[in-house]
């Protein structure tokens, strides 16, 4: 029975700590930092090097400060169209439910901008941005896609959060352990003894 219970306390500690390092490596396949123009798909990749010089963060940032921002373009039709970038603050209190027709227009858009990269067009598939953040809380960046031919537009819209913190994965796994090592003690029929009266 000992070594059943052992098992399981292995198995769950293992299962929390992959919960809690859930995005480490960043790849293609796996990735949930792909941002969706219409049809298309660009990769989203968000650094901070003043506090977090090795870590990518892909939905939101984490520390009220300068990011470093890059969009690589996966589908090769982006680069031919004039692509415009902006980063609004929330101030509509949309959160994630966001969308474009809420935000009044283009024009709107490029006035209320704390951040406006003007469109033009990136053949090499990059773009690399750098906002700085004063405050927390919800912000709102909207990519517009323009086919210089035939003039369609479209946008992609993704609210996203400054200055928070993502420490409860590694909580829970840490509450998980402790209260499965605690049944375990229990279940095994572990005493402590009593120090000897002197």
């Amino acid at each position: 029975m000992r070594g059943w219970l052992l098992g399981i306390l292995g198995a769950l500690t293992a299962l929390a700590a992959t919960a809690a390092s859930a995005h480490g490596g960043v790849s293609v396949e796996n990735d949930v930092c792909i941002m969706r123009i219409g049809q298309y798909r660009a990769h989203f990749s968000g650094y901070q090097p003043e506090f977090r010089a090795t870590q990518e963060f892909c939905e939101d940032i984490p520390e009220v400060a300068d990011a470093i921002i890059v969009l690589d373009f996966i589908d090769n039709a982006l680069r031919g169209m004039n692509v415009e970038f902006s980063v609004v603050a929330d101030n509509a209190d949309l959160g994630s439910r966001a969308r474009f027709e809420d935000l009044g227009g283009l024009d709107t858009i490029r006035r209320s901008a704390l951040m406006n990269v003007p469109p033009a067009q990136y053949p090499h598939g990059t773009i690399t941005f750098k906002p700085s953040f004063t405050k927390a809380g919800w912000y709102i960046g909207v990519l517009t896609a323009t086919d210089p031919q035939s003039g369609a537009v479209i946008h992609s819209v993704f609210p996203f959060k400054v200055g928070v913190s993502k420490r409860w994965p590694y909580l829970l796994a840490f509450a998980v352990i402790m209260t499965l090592s605690l049944l375990l003690y229990r279940l095994t029929g572990r005493k402590l003894k009593a120090a000897p009266a002197a």
